[in-house]
């Protein structure tokens, strides 16, 4: 059987409510007479009595009764479902890979435990977005301002580049001149020759190139060599002791992590949000 018309399910759910054709009229915008006719039409369509009509009011049948009670209850849950789809408010912010598997991701569920209505939609690529026809709101990106015409840029934190590895390899390693024996994790930065350069050490020629930090990161953890990587992307692998840093020294950059906002965002609320907790956790 197929579904009665949404109209008269609402007119009759309401004149079950207050058992009178006017107050429900009056409840959902329509004419005394439009919701008596929708209820006629419901019960037409039903073959039941749905209401016993009295001279001062109207009497749920039982059929009436049995029929109103879920249909109330299904009305509440649609008008729920409504109200929490109405309290959250999306919010796009723009990261690469590398930052948001490594810096972003393992701290998201602070932001959304203090902001339950905000939805965070996290769109990471390496490419500058668009906030035009991409739809963000707001982004961060690594490099060196302006990013862009109406594009207001904020540093998150600057860049400070630290050789990584995992704490067996470590073990091997004594003296910055032993990094010329070790196969050295590269990203697309290239900045391992200005680092060995400063360190005093001659370059080597085992080198593993990846196309994200991330997956750099992800090699020495493994054990599979030596990598450059700015601290605050591996703070968590410190933390844990999966990695560590076998030299104090390290590589101060000119390529820092910047909150890039447009000059007049969509949603300037929600932007300055979510720009606060980002500062808050840098």
């Amino acid at each position: 059987m197929s579904l009665p018309p949404l109209n008269a399910l609402r007119a009759f759910e309401a004149a079950g409510r207050h058992l009178n054709f006017r107050l429900a009229a009056e409840e959902i915008g329509v004419t005394q007479g439009a919701v008596a006719q929708q209820v006629r039409g419901l019960e037409a369509r039903l073959g039941v009595q749905l209401f016993d009509r009295l001279p001062r009011g109207l009497r749920l049948t039982e059929a009436g009764r049995r029929f109103h009670a879920p249909l109330r209850q299904a009305f509440r849950l649609i008008g729920e479902a409504a109200e929490t789809l109405a309290e959250r408010r999306p919010l796009t912010l723009s990261v690469t890979p590398s930052f948001a598997s490594k810096w972003l991701v393992p701290r998201l569920g602070d932001f959304t435990a203090q902001h339950p209505g905000i939805e965070v939609q996290v769109d990471a690529r390496e490419r500058l977005a668009n906030f035009q026809s991409d739809g963000v709101d707001i982004a961060v990106r690594q490099g060196h301002p302006p990013f862009g015409p109406g594009l207001v840029a904020e540093p998150l934190f600057a860049t400070e580049y630290v050789a990584i590895c995992s704490p067996g390899l470590a073990e091997g390693l004594h003296a910055t001149e032993d990094l010329a024996r070790q196969t050295l994790l590269n990203d697309t930065h290239g900045l391992w020759p200005l680092f060995l350069d400063e360190m005093g050490v001659a370059a080597t020629q085992r080198m593993m190139n990846f196309s994200q930090t991330s997956l750099a990161i992800d090699a020495a953890v493994a054990g599979q060599g030596v990598a450059l990587a700015n601290a605050p992307l591996v703070s968590a692998e410190l933390a844990s002791g999966r990695l560590v840093r076998p030299f104090a020294q390290s590589l101060s950059a000119d390529l820092g992590f910047y909150i890039v906002t447009p000059r007049q965002p969509r949603h300037p609320e929600l932007v300055a949000v979510m720009r606060d907790w980002l500062l808050s956790q840098a």
